[in-house]
């Protein structure tokens, strides 16, 4: 009898779901992941849970009702980290006509029940904050509702779900070797230590890696494909409203402006063709440069490349023969031979739907429940999406040493379980030393014994965005805390 029914390759936004996915529908599942749960491409998203405006200007109708359903399922399930956002586009007749932008909106209404969001509208943004930070003359823009999400968080707390179901989630672990024949038999060299487990099934979920695991640990041939690099900067905060900025530039890209951690920026998205090496993917200057000029069109405050205080930049794949953004899974099953699943591609709005119909293809090799993730909460996730302004209330009342933005951070990570951080401390105090204004050891403790955190920057970069504010003697001292085993008795 083989140890697992499924073993996973990759902990991206695609393994942690099909984690969960098959976990809860009673499969034995392991997951393994050499670096850090979402340490690549999936910690590099544009952050949005949308049906996209862009695949709808090229008539992807299907695809486009099938994110805005998906749009709502986040919605109930994840209300903690995705948060519904107005979309401002400033109209003018240099790009898109406002007729063709108006048209379009209506259609993107009518494509699924909004669950709560408001209709599409115009905006006269000459009287309007919007428009405070605009340059002029830009009288009237289109406004909608769509969402934005914490991705990083996202993939630990799919993955936290998938472990709450029985997975078993290993990071710093590597399959070196897989040997295929009525069951997958992997080698797997975690933290220093070779085992050998087997499997029914086997998943390879390594983004940007799958033709490499595809061909030097399955040795199996794979079709050729495609990567795309896709790069965001994060600036100092260019406006106060709390909206997303949408802008045409004059190439015909949309080019969006969220507000990010407070005191920041988003701003993307640029893709382009990559070759070489995606563990050492860097941003090109002339992808900074480009996005830089692109929100100066429309900004008063002028946008420089020396203003960009972090580049986020990641490598998806694609079939070479078709540029598909929904992702891609392939499944192989021969007589006599344990099935493989290969994902990749895709973005987070659709991931669970992928996930799902992933799962699916295995229901022939062995009996399981029926799908069940579009109505079952994340961990923290228990409440209504129009709810989250009174969970940051019960935490300040609970947690009266908390100042509001530091309640709205940790409701927006832990969301309903914030008591397993916190606990039943009456002062900040009590939570162990301090690291930068906001950080504490008794969440980075939670984070490293709950959530597969081994690294500073696993911290402050996936489970939190801290590092943008931590000062260095802050960093330095997380690096010994972290190092340092906690003390017993």
């Amino acid at each position: 009898m083989a140890d697992y029914d499924l073993a996973i390759i990759g902990g991206g936004l695609n393994g942690v779901s099909l984690a969960r996915d098959a976990a809860g529908r009673g499969l034995r599942v392991i997951l393994i992941e050499q670096g850090d749960l979402g340490g690549a491409a999936s910690s590099a998203t544009p952050r949005l849970i949308h049906g996209d405006l862009s695949v709808l200007e090229r008539r992807g109708f299907w695809r486009v009702r099938r994110a805005l359903a998906e749009r709502r399922i986040w919605l109930r399930i994840a209300p903690h980290l995705v948060r519904p956002m107005s979309f401002v586009i400033p109209a003018h007749s240099d790009e898109r006509p406002p007729w063709l932008l108006r048209a379009g909106l209506y259609v993107y209404d009518a494509l699924t029940n909004r669950g709560g969001l408001p209709a599409s509208t115009t905006l006269d943004i000459t009287h309007h904050p919007v428009g405070n930070a605009l340059k002029r003359p830009f009288g009237i823009a289109f406004e909608y509702a769509d969402c934005v999400v914490d991705d990083s968080r996202l993939v630990v707390l799919t993955a936290l779900d998938a472990a709450e179901r029985g997975a078993a989630i290993r990071t710093g672990a590597r399959c070196v070797r897989a040997d295929r024949t009525d069951t997958w038999r992997l080698a797997v060299v975690d933290r220093g230590h070779r085992r050998t487990i087997t499997a029914r099934a086997l998943a390879n979920t390594t983004g940007a890696w799958t033709s490499l695991v595809a061909e030097t640990v399955l040795r199996q041939k794979q079709p050729a494909m495609a990567a795309v690099q896709m790069s965001q900067i994060v600036v100092p905060k260019l406006f106060e409203s709390d909206n997303v900025y949408v802008f045409q530039n004059d190439d015909g890209r949309l080019i969006f402006a969220s507000p990010f951690e407070r005191d920041f920026t988003l701003v993307g998205t640029v893709t382009h063709d990559f070759t070489g090496d995606p563990a050492i993917v860097a941003m090109p200057g002339a992808d900074v440069s480009y996005l830089c000029e692109a929100v100066s069109r429309y900004f008063r405050e002028r946008l420089a490349p020396t203003d960009v205080v972090r580049t986020v930049t990641g490598v998806n794949l694609s079939p070479a023969s078709a540029r598909r953004r929904d992702g891609t899974t392939l499944f192989h099953a021969r007589r006599r031979k344990a099935p493989l699943l290969t994902m990749f591609g895709g973005d987070i709005t659709t991931s669970r739907f992928r996930a799902e119909r992933a799962v699916a293809r295995l229901t022939p090799f062995y009996p399981m429940s029926r799908p069940w993730t579009s109505g079952a909460a994340l961990p923290g996730g228990n409440f209504a999406w129009d709810r989250f302004e009174t969970e940051v209330d019960l935490a300040r009342h609970r947690w009266r040493f908390l100042e509001e933005p530091q309640a709205r951070r940790m409701v927006a990570a832990y969301g309903s379980r914030l008591a397993v951080v916190l606990g039943e401390a009456k002062a900040r105090d009590e939570l162990g030393p301090a690291f930068g204004p906001d950080l504490t050891g008794a969440e980075v403790r939670y984070l490293m014994a709950r959530e597969w955190a081994r690294f500073p920057e696993d911290v402050l970069w996936r489970r939190s965005k801290l590092g943008l504010t931590m000062p260095a003697a802050d960093r330095d001292a997380l690096a010994v805390f972290m190092a340092t085993p906690p003390r017993t008795g």
